[in-house]
């Protein structure tokens, strides 16, 4: 039997840090770029441990104040309660200070020892790096200073080759202080928390376990597809972070705009979609959608039993018998992480790098795989064609009547995050994907701008060997540039994986039902279904093998 550790992340929002006090209302806490007032009282330390213990948190994700207001104290009370904490980079990231040359804020050595002598240090958490690293000014402002290091005057792959050493020597810093103090380092890692599917192999090749953000304005079946491949291709832990930050409004409660910006019947299919997944660790940001706290007590609010009901219900009326390494894909794609997720431009941080059109590819593959549903022309709604109701709701009540105890009253047809992009048992490998690593897919689909040599070999014997193989005419060596049988299999190359007729006759009997997003685990398939017209709620049916 396997449970994730389930845990909850600090409010931003709601009340002041229970040990930082008035340090919370000096600096920006949210990445909207503004100081926000704190709404409700602050509960004493114990009060809110406490409370994070009555809804079941295993772990408490805790935002790190770069002053280290608060810090030696939370440690010692999060100890004192048997509360294992995992340290988070958010608000060093909004406001510094940074590592030179970056926009990055790194746990200082002193501080991350102190919450390791503890014994209840389990991580560090480093919020959206791939995101920091591609768009560098959205909190820095004075200059463009990706996460991991400029890439500017180098090529695409010197680009990833750059920030994966750079994620590396991060990994190895730490561990070699934590080494240094006599302190076990497999129980520190470096968590990556990802808001789009791109640079999961990148961070997982680093040395980084990978935290996959599920609602947020993900596409949920390409991204944790993605991050289920990087996972078993390079053998990391598998986080998930349900994080309750999105596009849409609606008539629950509200903090800000966009916080919630999904229902609760949404979080709660989330939650139990993240789970199936198996990861090691699932937690909530953040807790102050969860809770109110007035008149010295705290009163859960519908996110609340939402989350309660999972903790307390589901989870232990569904015991998992799978975890996410156990992940065996029907199909496979394999594209070269080259962090486009339909911004076409800063490619790794790189300003100087336009966008080979290889790059859109998987965009293709996505569409095709998905029956149509996720568009041809990018991974996540942060592109053209998506108007966020969170927005409206932004221009139309003013930041002082928030928080909204019964929300705002947004059509449901204008919401635009559903969870249910069918696609059937897929896994998504880098370009050095290993022959072994591969399993045994029965469609394998080459896209992207590059391959190594040895894993287009490795593709190749397993068409030879029986699969279908779909691949990009510019990644088809000149041993192999024409399609038709491989041994017992098919080699089918293309110009365009969106307008190719034979692709799509090709792949058509590998897709699946349009109406059904399966993943398998060993022996089990999960099996996620519409459980209203739009998909915001799913059902879910497990089959044994």
């Amino acid at each position: 039997m396997s449970k994730p550790k389930l845990g909850l992340q600090g409010p931003v929002i709601a009340w002041q840090d229970s040990w930082a006090g008035q340090a919370s209302d000096d600096i920006m806490r949210t990445g909207t770029g503004s100081v926000y007032p704190s709404q409700d009282d602050t509960p004493p330390p114990g009060r809110f441990v406490e409370a994070m213990k009555e809804l079941g948190a295993e772990f408490y994700v805790h935002h790190m104040f770069p002053s280290l207001a608060g810090q030696s104290e939370m440690i010692r009370d999060m100890a004192g309660h048997g509360m294992e904490v995992c340290l988070g980079n958010e608000y060093g990231n909004i406001n510094g200070p940074f590592v030179e040359g970056t926009n990055r804020y790194d746990v200082p050595d002193d501080a991350m020892l102190e919450a390791a002598r503890s014994g209840k240090l389990i991580g560090l958490l480093y919020d959206e790096p791939e995101h920091l690293q591609i768009n560098a000014s959205q909190y820095r402002k004075d200059e463009f200073l990706p996460h991991w290091g400029g890439t500017e005057g180098k090529s695409l792959a010197q680009s990833r080759e750059w920030v994966t050493e750079a994620v590396a020597a991060r990994v190895n810093r730490v561990r070699g202080v934590l080494a240094g103090a006599g302190l076990d380092p497999d129980r520190v890692p470096l968590v990556s928390e990802f808001v789009f599917p791109t640079l999961f192999h990148t961070k997982a090749r680093g040395g980084m376990a990978v935290c996959p953000k599920i609602m947020k304005e993900s596409f949920q079946s390409l991204q944790l597809s993605t991050a289920l491949g990087a996972a078993k291709q390079y053998g990391r832990a598998m986080w998930i972070c349900a994080d309750l930050w999105g596009p849409d409004a609606g008539p629950w409660f509200t903090r800000t705009s966009g916080f919630p910006g999904h229902s609760p019947e949404e979080y709660a299919s989330a939650l139990r979609m993240g789970y199936y997944m198996g990861p090691t660790h699932l937690f909530t940001e953040n807790i102050d959608v969860l809770l109110q706290y007035e008149n010295e007590r705290f009163r859960k609010t519908e996110f609340g039993d939402v989350w309660d009901e999972f903790v307390r219900g589901f989870v232990p009326e569904h015991p998992l018998s799978w975890t996410h390494g156990q992940a065996e894909p029907d199909i496979v794609v394999i594209h070269s992480d080259d962090s486009n997720y339909g911004q076409n431009e800063r490619l790794f941080g790189n300003r100087g790098l336009t966008a080979p059109a290889s790059t859109q590819s998987v965009f293709h593959v996505w569409h095709l795989l998905s029956h149509g549903t996720i568009p041809a022309h990018g991974s996540c709604m942060h592109i053209p064609g998506y108007s966020f109701p969170r927005h409206r709701l932004k221009d139309e009540v003013p930041k002082d009547r928030f928080p909204l105890k019964e929300g705002w009253p947004f059509p449901l047809e204008e919401r635009v995050h559903p969870l249910h992009y069918p696609v059937n048992n897929v896994l998504v490998f880098d370009d050095t994907v290993q022959e072994h690593q591969l399993g045994c897919p029965k469609l394998i689909l080459v896209a992207g701008d590059r391959i190594s040599e040895e894993s287009l070999k490795a593709v190749r014997r397993r068409a030879e060997s029986g699969a279908t193989v779909v691949i990009g005419r510019w990644l088809s060596s000149d041993h192999w540039p024409g399609s038709g049988r491989a041994g017992e299999g098919n080699w089918l190359v293309t110009d365009s994986f969106l307008t190719d007729d034979l692709v799509k006759e090709a792949v058509q009997p590998f897709l699946g039902s349009p109406d059904c997003w399966m993943q398998r685990f060993g022996g089990t398939e999960v099996r996620m279904y519409k459980a209203d017209t739009h998909g915001f709620k799913l059902d879910f049916e497990i089959r044994k093998g």
